[in-house]
Parts: C-alpha cells; sequence; structure tokens
C-alpha cells in the first residue's frame, strides 16, 4: 500500500508506483469524489476515449421499468 502525506500548502504527491501502474501523465486531470470518509481521485478522461467501450452488447430486449415486477 502506497503512502503520502498532505503538504501545508495541501498538496499531495501521487507515489511513483501509483503513478507507473495507472498511468498517470504530468497534466493529466481528475475529479475528486468524497463519499463516506472517503476520498476517491477519479482520473477525468474525454469521451473519445471510451470508443468502442460496449461493442457489440445487446441493445434489444429490454424491459421499460414499467414493466419490471
Amino acid at each position: 500500500m502506497a503512502r503520502t502525506r498532505v503538504s501545508s500548502k495541501y498538496r499531495i504527491v501521487i507515489p511513483k508506483e501509483i503513478r507507473t501502474q495507472m498511468d498517470v501523465r504530468p497534466g493529466q486531470e481528475f475529479e475528486f469524489v468524497a463519499k463516506a470518509g472517503v476520498i476517491m481521485m477519479v482520473p477525468d478522461r474525454p469521451i473519445a476515449v471510451m470508443r468502442g467501450f460496449v461493442r457489440g452488447i445487446r441493445t434489444t430486449g429490454f424491459r421499460e421499468k414499467m414493466d419490471r415486477s
């Protein structure tokens, strides 16, 4: 588990092992989400990166919410 510390200017350094594992690059933007006492740092990726993400997904045969029991 990687650890870091918040500086007096409220800055943090992402440990090298995490930067390498998650392919974090200089200038990359992140969104912070706070929930139930946990802070999550989520990479902000352009929608173009998601192209082909759901290729082959079934698009027919879904029931409407009103039809569910």
